[in-house]
């Protein structure tokens, strides 16, 4: 299934998809089944439920315990607004937010058939059209 595009976002094909591996280093990779691949920079957001309730905790070496908690979680949703911003739901309770990347590239997606999703400096969103996915 393709991302689908609306008026001010992409909803990523990522619902289902398992955390198979976490990177922690100065950024959080996260590897998907599937062969999909999450990289995302600081200063993203991690929390337990919305932001709007709980402000969650930078990632950085602080966070790496609540980001190692990713692992075997899977996707609830992926949204890409074309701001540049990015939220991701996990089955855990999780919820990543990434900024706009008015600050450099913030975070990237991309899978194996194609379909990458960039963050871009001056707060937009990079999309390049893949081969359509068969499941």
């Amino acid at each position: 299934m393709n991302p689908v595009e609306h008026s001010d976002r992409w909803v990523l094909n990522l619902r289902g998809r398992r955390v198979a591996k976490v990177t922690i280093a100065p950024y959080l990779a996260l590897s998907l089944d599937s062969g999909w691949e999450v990289v995302v920079e600081p200063p993203a957001l991690l929390s337990h439920g919305s932001v709007r309730i709980n402000p969650g905790v930078p990632l950085a070496p602080a966070s790496r315990s609540m980001a190692s908690q990713l692992l075997g979680t899977s996707v609830l949703s992926a949204v890409a607004f074309k701001s540049g911003a990015l939220r991701m739901v996990f089955d855990a309770g999780l919820h990543l937010n990434c900024s706009d990347g008015s600050s450099g590239a913030a975070w990237e997606i991309a899978g194996p058939q194609g379909w990458p999703f960039t963050s871009v400096p001056g707060n937009g969103l990079a999309v390049s059209p893949g081969r359509a996915e068969t499941q």
